[in-house]
């Protein structure tokens, strides 16, 4: 952690130096003023402890100017009797709190030891983030790639540009780069550029000023100003007119804006973060996109890939949006059946990772005793599976499309479901329920054609026949609990001689 202390008594300053005695942390000490603006735009920091004859330099405000360039930064005014008023005023520009002199050493220490124990604790917070991501974003290597460089980027203040499919997750991505920046604590705004009228996009991005337009009763705050110290994710930026086009590169150039209908402009600390499903260089060739503002936008390339490219995240984002949608929904699913969880992995998800969801949502709503079934899913859902059926019932060694494999014939238990952690899984992308060649039992020749319950009963059948009967074994071998064993035997009408 990088401490500055701007203070201009420097025996305070070099008692400070001598007695330090926080671990893992590094002191910068600043006593003349004119010193303190080159110091601050060299070094990486954490925490200031700043005198109030430090707070303006060269007629700028040092806090607004440490909060832009350090994200993140805990600021701390040190005052006493005569300029306390500074500190106060320092606070509403976004300083801590002020700490009034004469103060110790072990009380400076004490603060700065509280701030590092919230650094920790946000640093652990987003390694058990990373690996919620990994799986749920999918671990592929090109996801891989993508995380990797969020993760280098995220503490920076340059611009991104995320492209994808509509529904892919762009949105997603944007809040996890501002949650692993040191703006995580401010604003997040998120904005369809293509879902506000022309005629206003101004006004609700940068603002407006009372009279400015016919019905504008009042002073407006745009979204600009409400991000700020934070970030704004602008959607569907290539929908933006070419006057709003030009403000957005004055913004980029500057960090100014102006209100409509007013003549000053208003400095303002956001990132910003743009994202499309365009191709904005044909825009660019088109004269639809400014190239000088792509350009900008542009300093970082995410391009996410469509759902139906990294299947392997499916059993996760199944198991995510069960979850998410449990009191929303006031259901507790506690089983997907496997013919079900089947149509779920084989289906092409057009609109990628969104209509998971909505198809999620459907399911839960209709489902019964805690359990998805095929018939719970939407028509088109399971349309895709039963051709898919019907085309491996043809040919039993074709290769699955999720793993890339022979099609599997594991199942996912229901436990898997009730456990509140999103990333355990035994296997990254089982292609579950996935039906078998035909065991021998006897079929009349002409039917060609099985339905997934004839399927599901004869794979049962043939692992009880492997495993002679014995239930925990064919338990272990399907991957299910002995509980849906049980539920399968009943409905399927399937006896079993023998116990275990």
């Amino acid at each position: 952690m990088n401490i500055l202390i701007a203070d201009q008594d420097q025996k305070f300053l070099s008692d400070i130096q001598r007695s330090w005695s926080v671990a893992d942390s590094e002191l910068l000490c600043c006593r003349e003023e004119r010193d303190l603006l080159t110091l601050v735009k060299k070094a990486s920091l954490d925490l200031a402890f700043i005198e109030v004859p430090f707070l303006m330099q060269e007629n700028m405000d040092m806090v607004s100017f440490l909060k832009e360039h350090h994200p993140g930064i805990e600021i701390f005014v040190l005052c006493d009797d005569r300029n306390w008023q500074g500190a106060a005023s320092a606070i509403t520009r976004g300083a801590n709190s002020f700490l009034k002199k004469p103060i110790s050493i072990s009380q400076l220490e004490s603060t700065a030891q509280k701030i590092q124990a919230q650094l920790h604790n946000k640093s652990n917070n987003q390694l058990m983030e990373s690996q919620v991501l990994d799986s749920l974003l999918g671990n592929t290597p090109e996801m891989r790639k993508i995380l990797k460089t969020v993760y280098k980027i995220a503490p920076t203040n340059s611009t991104v540009l995320i492209t994808g499919e509509s529904g892919s997750g762009k949105e997603f991505l944007a809040n996890v780069v501002h949650r692993y920046s040191k703006r995580a604590s401010e604003p997040f705004v998120a904005v369809n550029c293509g879902a506000i009228p022309e005629n206003l996009v101004e006004s609700e991005l940068f603002g407006s000023k009372k009279g400015a337009y016919t019905g504008s009763t009042g002073d407006k705050k745009g979204l600009f100003e409400s991000a700020n110290g934070g970030t704004l994710f602008l959607d569907e930026v290539g929908e933006l007119s070419p006057a709003t086009q030009v403000k957005l590169l004055r913004f980029l150039q500057s960090h100014e804006i102006r209100r409509v209908g007013e003549t000053d402009p208003r400095y303002l600390d956001v990132r910003i973060i743009a994202a499309t499903n365009r191709n904005l260089q044909d825009r660019m060739v088109n004269g639809f996109f400014r190239e000088d503002l792509y350009y900008r936008l542009n300093t970082f390339h995410l391009q996410l890939p469509p759902l139906r490219e990294r299947k392997a995240a499916l059993p996760n984002l199944i198991k995510y949006f069960i979850l998410k949608n449990k009191d929303s929904q006031g259901k507790e699913i506690v089983d997907v059946e496997p013919a079900a969880l089947y149509a779920l992995t084989k289906y092409p998800y057009p609109g990628n990772i969104r209509e998971l969801e909505n198809i999620l949502e459907h399911a839960i709503v209709l489902s019964e005793n805690g359990i998805i079934r095929l018939e719970d899913l939407p028509e088109n859902v399971q349309q895709e599976a039963k051709e898919k059926t019907m085309a491996i019932c043809h040919n039993p060694g074709a290769k699955d499309d999720v793993t890339g494999s022979a099609a599997s014939t594991d199942v996912m238990d229901s436990k898997d479901f009730v456990e509140p952690c999103v990333i355990e899984f035994s296997k990254p992308a089982p292609a579950v329920g996935a039906p078998i060649a035909p065991t021998p039992v006897a079929t009349p020749v002409d039917e060609d054609i099985l339905s997934l319950e004839e399927m599901e009963r004869r794979h049962i059948l043939h692992a009880l026949s492997l495993c002679k009967n014995n239930k925990t074994e064919v338990c272990k071998k399907l991957g299910i609990s002995r509980a849906t064993l049980w539920r399968k035997l009943k409905e399927l009408k399937i006896e079993m001689e023998g116990e275990d």
